[in-house]
């Protein structure tokens, strides 16, 4: 039993690194999900852009609607692209941290949105957070928060929401 002391002692230091240890092909995966979003929403396609969504994903807006379910998410970004026509957000992650024990992961990073009103292009600029869940080995958004840091011409920019 003394022989396997220190090995047990150095399973117990261990453990906790490798139970929180990223996960860099599950990153990278969750990269390429949030490239391919952004990708849907530049050629105004809605399906594609739910095609990332979990069905009971829930967004809170740069303008603080709160929006519950991917169908609620998939007609909004339609409807836009109705009435903007030249609407694009993008989306640049910063970091992306996989908590594999839970099949969850964070992001958080840029994002950019602009469009043409009748007084003049808008652009908004913020940072978001994403939360990640892994389900039947596809990365899933559970929910994603935009928060506002600039919005430049016209006036919807001088509207409080």
């Amino acid at each position: 039993m003394a022989s396997i002391a220190p090995l047990i002692v150095i399973l117990a230091v261990l453990a906790p690194s490798v139970l929180d240890a990223q996960s860099p092909a599950d990153e990278q995966r969750i990269r390429a999900r949030r490239e391919s979003s952004n990708a849907a929403i530049a050629r105004h396609d809605a399906a594609g852009i739910g095609a990332a969504l979990a069905p009971n994903v829930i967004v809170v807006t740069s303008n603080s609607v709160h929006r519950e379910g991917r169908d609620a998410n998939v007609e909004s970004f339609a409807e836009q692209f109705r009435t903007r026509p030249d609407v694009v957000y993008r989306r640049t992650p910063d970091a992306v941290r996989v908590f594999m024990p839970w099949l969850m992961a964070s992001e958080y990073g840029t994002w950019t949105g602009s469009w043409t009103e009748a007084d003049g292009k808008i652009q908004l600029t913020g940072r978001y957070f994403a939360k990640w869940r892994k389900v039947n080995d596809a990365w899933l958004i559970e929910s994603e928060t935009y928060v506002p840091e600039s919005c430049t011409s016209g006036a919807y920019c001088q509207r409080v929401p």
